[in-house]
């Protein structure tokens, strides 16, 4: 069955060039015939990986394409998944799979709600990837990834494509669990690199404000039923932040290339489920509102 890959961004090119170059048939999704012929111009999707570049013209359409969709790899930022999903409503065939991989919560729940005709399963991914092109995507380090659907249990057939493809995975019947532990981690670090100009190694200069976001963030994840996510948080943020210490977090690469940041699905996401719960967190709502501030400043989007 053909893997359509809807996001041509890092771990959208990462997925598509692994499973193509397994031999499994991959169709690439581009927004309008301008993206289709820039593709075209660029040659293909190149993958730099160990310092060896390799290029592959894979299968590419755009989005209105007539073909039907089975089984569709959903790699767009959070904010653009549901609209994305949207336009692809008529070619989805009965019983699709969607295969959700968006930072932080509350798309795929948007997605869901677009398409209940289709199966969606969710993604939590540790990979490192960036783009340093057009087209182009530079594998930066080995990670996992995690799936699974809140609303079945049996994993679907397809997990042996991953297996050929190189694709470290595994299946779980908590991935609303692993989902709330990426978005702590990601809120934990994220903002603080941003406000505070720096690598993720340089908020070990900043422990007292890493303290208290995490023992917000813990109080937060009991509160929303997901205890296991609240374990030990500060130690494992303590770990990424030492493991990591060289890299810029995502949303500082955001902030610095001008792009919109998904702040709206990390850190407004917490504190929207801790307003709902009438839980006063006055680090983290503090934290928001500073970084919406920042972002302001910037001529950025605040969600």
């Amino acid at each position: 069955m053909t893997w359509h890959v809807l996001g041509i961004g890092s771990l959208g090119s990462l997925w598509a060039m692994r499973l193509a170059r397994a031999g499994l048939p991959v169709h690439l999704l581009l927004r309008d015939p301008q993206r289709l012929a820039a593709y075209h111009q660029a040659g293909g999707l190149t993958l730099v990986e160990q310092g060896q570049a390799q290029r592959l013209e894979l299968p590419a359409e755009t989005l209105d394409a007539p073909t039907p969709i089975q089984r569709l790899l959903v790699a767009c930022k959070a904010y653009d998944a549901e609209a994305a999903v949207a336009a692809l409503l008529p070619r989805l065939a009965p019983g699709a799979e969607l295969v959700l991989l968006q930072n932080g919560l509350g798309s795929q729940d948007a997605v869901a709600a677009r398409a209940p005709q289709a199966r969606c399963i969710l993604a939590s991914s540790t990979e490192g990837a960036f783009r340093d092109g057009d087209f182009r995507v530079v594998f930066a380090g080995h990670g996992f990834t995690w799936l699974g659907d809140p609303h079945a249990t049996a994993a679907p057939s397809w997990l042996d494509e991953l297996e050929r493809a190189g694709i470290p995975h595994g299946w779980t019947p908590d991935i609303l669990s692993r989902l709330w532990r990426k978005l702590a981690l990601n809120c934990a670090i994220n903002p603080l690199t941003v406000l505070n100009d720096c690598r993720n190694g340089g908020l070990v200069e900043h422990p007292a404000q890493v303290q208290q976001l995490c023992a917000e963030l813990a109080e937060l994840l009991q509160l929303c039923g997901q205890p296991a996510a609240a374990e030990g948080l500060h130690d494992e943020v303590g770990r990424v932040i030492q493991a990591t210490a060289a890299n810029y977090s995502s949303m500082y690469q955001d902030v610095a290339a001008k792009r919109r940041t998904e702040i709206g699905y990390l850190l407004g996401y917490a504190c929207a489920a801790a307003e709902r719960h009438r839980l006063v967190l006055p680090h983290l709502q503090a934290l928001l509102r500073r970084l919406q501030g920042h972002l302001a400043e910037r001529g950025l989007p605040l969600d």
